[in-house]
């Protein structure tokens, strides 16, 4: 049985990325998913690493318990929409304080590589836009996606991670926004 966690990174539950998030936990749920769940909104922390890698600041419980989520699962699905070209401040927050050294991965003694500690995950990154994908990754270079993707998750191990865009969601009609939520289920029904 495939172990999912589903993040979702957006501060607002009127928002359409929790119906993205919801319709991907009821497909992956009807195939037989075992399912966790972060909403990222409703821990309590403080979003700010205060010293950097100079000094550990203590994990809240909140925290510890999504690390826990985290280790947990074989494929992280993380659900949020792109603000100024990057994540919301929560969601930055939260990979902040938590993907840290030691935990997600280890820099080696005397050099500049470093361990990856989340190797053998998965991932799939669902992010809404307000533009064209494509104006997004030609126009900007697609920024949100090569922090998250490429920056923070492969950089730990996670491999491979796969992204969906969903936009422009700016003007985007009903009859569209409920294919997208159907298309959504699908692949969490396919449990990628």
């Amino acid at each position: 049985m495939k172990k999912i966690l589903i993040i979702n990174g957006h501060p607002n539950s009127d928002s359409f990325n929790f119906g993205l998030f919801d319709a991907y936990k009821k497909g992956a749920s009807s195939h037989g998913a075992e399912i966790k769940e972060i909403v990222i909104k409703d821990l309590m922390f403080n979003p700010n690493l205060q010293f950097g890698y100079q000094k550990r600041t203590e994990l809240e419980p909140d925290l510890l318990d999504a690390w826990e989520k985290i280790k947990w699962a074989d494929h992280l699905v993380w659900v949020h929409p792109v603000w100024w070209g990057g994540l919301p401040a929560i969601t930055k927050g939260f990979i902040d304080r938590l993907f840290l050294p030691g935990f997600a991965f280890q820099y080696r003694e005397n050099s500049v590589w470093w361990d990856k500690l989340l190797k053998g995950k998965t991932a799939h990154i669902i992010t809404t836009l307000d533009q064209p994908s494509w104006f997004y990754r030609f126009a900007y270079g697609r920024p949100s996606v090569n922090q998250l993707k490429k920056s923070t998750l492969e950089f730990c191990g996670i491999n491979p991670v796969k992204v969906t865009y969903v936009g422009p969601l700016k003007n985007m009609e009903l009859s569209k926004r409920n294919k997208w939520l159907e298309k959504i289920e699908i692949m969490g029904e396919s449990l990628k």
